[in-house]
């Protein structure tokens, strides 16, 4: 059964590329993508005149992003610049592909939010939705003070503690502490953590992702031809997003039902239990919502996130290593495509000390008022 229909089709990344991270100077959104698109252009074997469809996100210059790569592409789509736009972007490549209308798409992330002064919240926000703008008067703005508010609820129904999600941010750390390309990798103990100063308390800085300047693009195609590249395929074996827009950013459940309708969808679709998975790419804008995620997505009961990370389980050597990059917390937020390029490394193999021993089935998550869950997989079915 294939993602979208009852044929035997299949959809493999076939290239990723990525950036440096960090502050960039000199380069904006649009080079930034065009950087990683040449990368993983190198990693698929391919030419850039190859690509037939371009699907890019938070670059607003399609047009000069095509002169510049000298591109004949048949179809452009740009979508916005908030990270909840991730999976659909990556959702109209595959359904493209699928449809037979095109073979080979890139799907390309460009973000120089540090060197541009990206704001999330306050004035000046330029976070992408406008969504939270209704919240400002009463004090609600930013992400962050969503997040602080959500958890303090979490807290409060389930007995959630701060130092659970201390074991989120520590565990993610030791990950980057393996990562050469991590932009923070200095160990932190749960001390560090807990005298870490408040944002919008009671969460800390230790909580927050980090926004930095870099690009990610991958390249997709059907199963057939991608059994001819230069790189092993990776195959997307279910793909799903649910909108709970409508419940606004402070959803009573943390977006728990929504969750577990993405949750059930997409497995179904992939043909895999959870567990099935080895590893988990989990979107990390703030420690919060990995608790709120793993219980939406059915890795742990309804309030029980917090028991559920203390222990190692998402570290190296756990039953669900998660975000082995080092995540948004401490690699870089880049709106959940390094994840994304972390998976695929990951069932490639040959990440050394942070590679999970033979990695079959990475699972991303996303929570969030557009939720989203991404199989891959090193066979096709």
């Amino acid at each position: 059964m294939s993602l979208i229909s009852n044929r035997k089709d299949s959809v493999a990344v076939v290239g990723v590329g990525t950036t440096n991270y960090g502050a960039l100077a000199g380069h904006d959104a649009t080079s930034l993508g065009i950087w990683a698109l040449r990368n993983a252009a190198e990693d698929a074997g391919i030419k850039l005149q190859d690509i037939d469809g371009l699907v890019c996100q938070r670059m607003t210059d399609y047009q000069k992003f095509v002169q510049i790569t000298n591109t004949t592409p048949r179809l452009v789509t740009a979508l916005p610049g908030a990270g909840r736009m991730t999976g659909g972007t990556i959702q109209i490549a595959v359904q493209a592909i699928l449809s037979g209308m095109l073979d080979t798409v890139a799907v390309v992330y460009g973000n120089d939010g540090r060197t541009a002064g990206a704001r999330y919240g306050g004035q000046g926000d330029n976070y992408g939705t406008n969504s939270d703008q209704m919240w400002f008067p009463y004090g609600m703005t930013s992400p962050g003070a969503v997040h602080a508010m959500l958890y303090q609820r979490h807290a409060h129904l389930y007995g959630t503690r701060n130092e659970q999600l201390g074991a989120v941010a520590i565990a993610f750390r030791k990950h980057a502490g393996l990562n050469p390309t991590a932009v923070m990798r200095k160990p932190i103990t749960m001390d560090d953590y807990m005298a870490s100063r408040f944002i919008a308390e009671p969460l800390r800085l230790l909580d927050y992702c980090l926004i930095n300047d870099g690009g990610v693009a991958m390249i997709l195609t059907g199963g057939d031809r991608a059994k001819d590249m230069k790189q092993r395929p990776v195959y997307i074996r279910g793909i799903t997003q649910l909108s709970r827009l409508a419940q606004g950013e402070l959803a009573d459940d943390f977006g728990y039902a929504a969750m577990q309708r993405a949750s059930k969808t997409v497995h179904e679709m992939a043909e895999l239990k959870r567990e099935d998975v080895d590893a988990l790419m989990i979107y990390d804008n703030f420690t919060p919502i990995v608790l709120f995620t793993l219980e939406g997505f059915g890795y742990c009961a309804q309030g029980e996130g917090g028991s559920f990370v203390e222990g190692g389980t998402l570290e190296l050597g756990g039953r669900y290593p998660t975000n082995t990059n080092g995540g948004h917390l401490s690699e870089s937020y880049m709106q959940g495509w390094n994840l994304q390029a972390e998976a695929v490394r990951q069932l490639r193999g040959g990440l050394g000390d942070r590679q999970v021993p033979d990695a079959k089935i990475v699972q991303y998550l996303q929570g969030g008022p557009l939720c989203t869950s991404i199989i891959y997989a090193r066979e096709a079915a």
